[in-house]
């Protein structure tokens, strides 16, 4: 299934997409995309519904994020041999995790309003991971059992707040609309295989990321797992899993965002995402 919220900010209503690839409203059946949704019975339930028979939603409405309430925006760092290699760093021994503020989340498609001060904007596709169970000292063997399904993230980063400023990643990583999810939430019985995932990103048609998650460090059973030694996770909440090579702070000379630039990302079989840049207030 592909699983979606759609409307206006602020009055969001969960859809599906149907064999035709229109929006359906599921608001008669669950009253949100979120944790008690995502359910593996809850999505039994879902996938056994007639879609066609939902009502038709305008395809010029706004796609909101894929998952609301959620509880923790857990991050991957240097989960790509190749990213941290463009930026001077080593693969790390075992997964970096570090939080992005759930007040960063936007749509797909809304805006990235570059932070007042800000000078180093930048862009990473990455694979989002979001938890259907709750998940509490798991196996690697067990973790994807607690998946509910897979999105596309733009993690957007300001590398002057992450890097060069005092404290951890998360400030460079928290201002708001930098965490754009969706279009949809697929769940993880129609991803056969997460770790053989084409994913790309282009800024103003150019195209600067190609990667695949074949080349992960660390695996989305390896990542689940090893989260889950340390907090418990819960359903809803969304893991990022890192980048590949091809981020602004990569290029020579370096290269960020500004007012008027376009990106463009998508993962195979998640969906494209596409962003205006804007100055924010």
């Amino acid at each position: 299934m592909k699983l979606l919220r759609f409307g206006p900010v602020g009055q969001e209503k969960p859809g599906i997409i149907d064999s035709a690839g229109n929006i359906r409203d599921l608001s008669e059946h669950v009253t949100d995309i979120n944790g008690v949704a995502l359910s593996a019975k809850s999505l039994t339930v879902l996938s056994n519904i007639e879609t066609n028979s939902l009502p038709l939603v305008d395809a010029n409405t706004r796609i909101a994020p894929c998952v609301s309430g959620i509880g923790k925006f857990i991050c991957i760092g240097l989960n790509y041999s190749d990213h941290a290699a463009e930026s001077g760093l080593e693969v790390p021994k075992e997964p970096i995790i570090f939080m992005k503020a759930t007040s960063a989340v936007c749509g797909p498609n809304d805006n990235i309003e570059i932070p007042r001060n800000s000078k180093k904007t930048d862009w990473e596709v990455e694979l989002g991971v979001v938890i259907g169970e709750k998940a509490k000292y798991v196996s690697v063997e067990n973790a994807l059992n607690y998946v509910a399904g897979y999105c596309v993230i733009n993690d957007v980063s300001e590398r002057e707040f992450q890097i060069e400023r005092c404290g951890q990643w998360t400030k460079g990583k928290s201002a708001d609309t930098f965490g754009p999810l969706g279009p949809w939430l697929v769940t993880r019985d129609e991803i056969g295989d997460p770790q053989s995932l084409p994913m790309w990103l282009e800024v103003n048609g150019k195209k600067f990321q190609n990667g695949n998650t074949s080349t992960m460090v660390f695996t989305v059973a390896d990542i689940v797992s090893h989260i889950s030694q340390f907090m418990t996770l819960q359903p809803g909440d969304v893991i990022s899993t890192g980048t590949p090579p091809g981020v602004g702070l990569g290029m020579d000379p370096p290269l960020f965002l500004k007012a008027g630039d376009s990106v463009e990302l998508g993962i195979e079989g998640l969906g494209q995402q596409r962003q205006q840049v804007v100055q924010g207030d």
